[in-house]
């Protein structure tokens, strides 16, 4: 009988987006290789990691609660992530400000940090025999979808965002480890990969495109090479992969084809954020809104089923009626497929908030009010042609009466999902995770209903 003492608990917190998401599974997975094991609850952890989101007030707030928290209910708080980065007006760490009681803070993508202060903190000796981990690492999202960061930070400077000040500038990841991560998500199992960084389309940029190898052949470390060997990749398995926060720069173009013939999902998450020149100029956004309409009606010409998902600001500072008017008329001329959209919110730090003619709050929220009503038109319309359709769905749930699931136009937490009735055959049991085709019923703005 052993006596091995048990392995020491880590509680886990983790807030903010699906790149804060995979620094916290890689965080989790160097715990689980050294042998540690994740508490359930507050009270079963002899130490609790929180990984926090500081991009928008709301954010900040929502991480120094759950700080907060982390103290009241365990007392033992390792602090990661971007909020980690911040400092207040006068230069201090705004996390030991407000909780001094923290033992250590780091910024984001710190596994090496994180870890020397676990070891600090809560000292683990090495046993081979239980220190096991398995090769796709320690996910947070159900084992059918899993996100693949391909690069850290960004080159942009919009004046809106914090983001290279907490991330800092563009560093992407050597192809052949990517290809490798993926490879290994998609024999545990993985049905659909979602492809993130901060500037998806910037892939390579910072090492010069360089050319790495994978399975004994060339392949250069560029968006469109990657997109197309993971293409090939999921093809082995059946598995779908999609494509977020997607720039569109001119050789997105070229990805545009393989999503017409099927080897990635037609589906583009672009970050647009506005539509007229002089917002977006200000903004820092590296694009106009004219050169955006044309592309997307060139890639709707290339791939009739493309679904595009986009954000936009309403009411940045110095925003007119008449430049908010003109976001108005390219949304019903561009017909966003999935849309999000936030009143500005000045964020501490952002170069924004020093622009002159600042809109007020109420002018702010309405024209967010209006951005949504629009859309809600025009996402009801697009929606309804899909009734009568069949479409392949990827099922999340499964209950007595039927499943929810996700066709190709719809990303995880993020867009709308589809409701399947239960097939008629009484053997047939739907499953998560199984893809199945459904005839489309009804729709609403939002979500589909539909017959297995």
């Amino acid at each position: 009988m052993s006596n091995a003492s048990p392995s020491p608990k880590v509680g886990f917190v983790s807030l903010g987006c699906p790149k804060a998401l995979v620094d916290s599974e890689q965080i989790l997975t160097q715990l689980r290789a050294e042998g540690y094991d994740t508490a359930k609850s507050y009270d079963g952890a002899d130490l609790v990691i929180v990984n926090t989101c500081g991009f928008i007030d709301a954010a900040v707030q929502e991480s120094l609660d759950a700080i907060g928290e982390a103290l009241n209910e365990n007392g033992k708080v390792i602090v990661t992530g971007c909020l980690g980065a911040k400092k207040d007006a006068a230069g201090n760490d705004i996390i030991q400000s407000v909780h001094p009681k923290v033992l250590e803070v780091t910024g984001p993508h710190a596994v090496g940090e994180v870890m020397a202060a676990v070891h600090k903190h809560l000292p683990k000796p090495h046993d081979p025999f239980v220190d096991l981990v398995p090769a796709q690492g320690v996910k947070l999202t159900p084992k059918h979808y899993a996100y693949l960061k391909i690069s850290e930070g960004c080159n942009h400077r919009c004046s809106f965002c914090i983001i290279p000040s907490m991330r800092g500038d563009l560093v992407s990841r050597p192809v052949a480890d990517v290809m490798l991560e993926a490879e290994n998500l998609f024999k545990a199992g993985v049905k659909e990969l979602l492809v993130i960084s901060q500037d998806t389309s910037a892939y390579g940029v910072d090492v010069k495109f360089r050319t790495g190898f994978w399975n004994g052949k060339p392949l250069r470390t560029h968006m469109t090479q990657l997109v197309g060997a993971l293409g090939e990749l999921a093809a082995q398995y059946g598995a779908w992969v999609r494509l977020h926060y997607v720039y569109p720069y001119p050789h997105v173009d070229d990805v545009i084809p393989m999503m017409a013939e099927g080897r990635v999902l037609p589906y583009l998450d672009v970050p647009l954020q506005h539509a007229h020149p002089d917002v977006l100029k200000r903004m820092k956004r590296p694009a106009n809104g004219e050169k955006n309409i044309e592309r997307i009606q060139a890639w709707r010409r290339m791939c009739p089923d493309l679904t595009i998902r986009s954000t936009f600001i309403a009411g940045f500072p110095g925003e007119t009626e008449d430049e908010f008017e003109y976001l108005l008329d390219f949304l019903k001329e561009a017909r966003i497929d999935r849309l999000g959209c936030f009143s500005y919110s000045p964020v501490e730090g952002a170069t924004a908030n020093e622009l002159a003619n600042p809109v007020p709050e109420e002018v702010r929220e309405e024209r967010r009010a209006r951005v949504m009503e629009l859309q809600e038109e025009i996402s009801k319309e697009r929606m309804q042609a899909k009734v009568g359709k069949t479409l392949r769905v990827l099922l999340d749930e499964v209950g007595p009466s039927g499943g929810v699931g996700r066709s190709v136009a719809d990303a995880p937490e993020i867009d709308g999902v589809v409701y399947v009735k239960p097939p008629y055959e009484p053997h047939r049991k739907l499953k998560v995770g199984e893809f199945v085709e459904v005839k489309v019923t009804a729709a609403d703005a939002h979500d589909l209903w539909a017959e297995a």
